[in-house]
């Protein structure tokens, strides 16, 4: 037996944390494989839910929750913590949104800000579970300790990244499935660049992490029917604005340079960025418009030069940011300016079909995000996503269709082996 056979043989063998719930007892809104994910995170008890957008996670995590346990705690970012009381009402379920714990039983929503107001609970839900990976180490930590003896877990997200250490040992410490140190001798390898999946690891570690995680982009991968998730179109509508821009080491830009030169080449390529920013709006001004900002200046601006717009930023107290993002699903805001930051996880946009990138950063994960507030399961009508950078800034888009087409490869190879392991069983 090899030295990696061996080790997944020893961290499969853990405890079983999880208890058997009946399908039949389940809110009829729930599709049947939504019930069969539910009755599968019971079952495993301590458990990461990686469902798209749009499939319906919350009412499951509600779902979850109420069988659970007597207390449970969902924790979401604030204005997602609203959209979960609603949610939870969709299907007769009381949950409450505190900033401090009650004592009383019952399903719980706070923010990740306030959980370390929260005393012993029977179960714990991480709505967009990637704070784990996000977050401060101080804050991580926090999160892990405060629940390590919470019989009950979940993890939940739409954009899992099973060859992102940081995220898998993060997420798998969390649920208390496995130590970092056991997860990076088994299936990784530290060279000069880093951390890095072992090139016999890959099989391996979605093997095993089937026996805890399940990946789904629609019904059809659980073998149901798509009906009804069928999306429209999706329309990415570059713009690469010709501007005058040379670093100070360089007569001519040839390139974005470091964090440093990005920055620069963005904020000299502002006023030109805000200006074709305005004109899309303008010209559909009866749709409801989202634009995502990555600078103050940009959003500043934009709000100046469109009467009426709701510039959702960072200086805001919690309790107004949540008004604004709220307000624009109720349809009470017709234009939205934030930042993805803020507002790129969770929230329920589908109303909206317009929306302008006002610069872009290389993450990947906050601009798949950004446009899954609007492009998810429930939109009716082809999205247009516009994005507008300077034509240096090409780069920037290149990069992060890269690591979208890498990680399509990657979730289709994840979706794979969890129905292998699953057929196997």
């Amino acid at each position: 037996m090899s030295y990696a056979a061996f080790l997944e043989r020893k961290m499969s063998t853990g405890q079983e944390f999880g208890m058997a719930v009946n399908t039949a007892d389940m809110h009829p809104m729930l599709h049947e494989w939504q019930k069969e994910l539910v009755q599968w995170a019971c079952q495993v008890g301590r458990a990461a839910l990686w469902a798209d957008t749009g499939l319906g996670k919350t009412i499951m995590q509600v779902e979850w929750a109420r069988n659970v346990g007597d207390r449970v705690l969902i924790i979401a970012p604030l204005a997602v913590c609203h959209q979960t009381v609603r949610e939870a009402a969709k299907i007769g379920v009381t949950a409450r949104y505190l900033t401090e714990d009650d004592g009383e039983p019952g399903i719980m929503v706070t923010n990740y800000e306030r959980v370390h107001n929260f005393g012993h609970v029977d179960g714990v839900v991480l709505d967009e579970a990637s704070i784990l990976k996000q977050s401060t180490g101080a804050t991580r930590t926090a999160l892990i300790e405060q629940f390590a003896s919470t019989q009950y877990r979940l993890a939940c997200t739409a954009t899992p990244a099973p060859n992102d250490v940081e995220e898998l040992t993060n997420q798998a410490a969390f649920l208390g499935v496995s130590t970092r140190a056991n997860m990076l001798a088994a299936y990784f390898i530290h060279d000069s660049d880093g951390w890095r999946l072992k090139g016999h690891g890959k099989a391996p570690l979605f093997r095993w992490m089937s026996s805890w995680a399940v990946a789904v982009r629609k019904p059809s991968d659980l073998g149901y029917p798509d009906d009804g998730y069928d999306l429209p179109g999706l329309d990415i509508v570059p713009h690469f604005i010709d501007v005058e821009h040379a670093p100070s080491d360089q007569l001519f830009a040839t390139d974005l340079g470091g964090v440093g030169g990005r920055a620069k080449v963005r904020r000299d390529t502002l006023v030109a960025r805000v200006a074709r920013a305005v004109e899309l709006v303008q010209s559909e001004p009866d749709e409801p418009w989202l634009l995502w900002c990555g600078l103050n200046d940009e959003a500043d601006a934009l709000a100046k030069a469109l009467p009426g717009a709701v510039n959702v930023k960072g200086a805001m107290s919690p309790e107004a940011k949540a008004d604004g993002l709220l307000g624009f699903a109720d349809g009470d805001i017709q234009i939205l300016i934030t930042k993805p930051s803020m507002a790129a996880f969770g929230l329920n946009w589908q109303h909206c079909a317009r929306m302008v990138f006002v610069g872009m950063s290389d993450s990947y994960e906050a601009y798949y995000q950004s446009i899954r507030r609007c492009y998810r399961y429930g939109q009716t009508r082809e999205v247009v996503a516009h994005i507008v950078l300077s034509d240096l800034e090409s780069q920037i888009a290149t990069n992060v269709a890269r690591k979208e087409a890498q990680a399509a490869d990657v979730m289709n190879e994840l979706v794979n082996h969890m129905n292998q392991a699953k057929e196997s069983a």
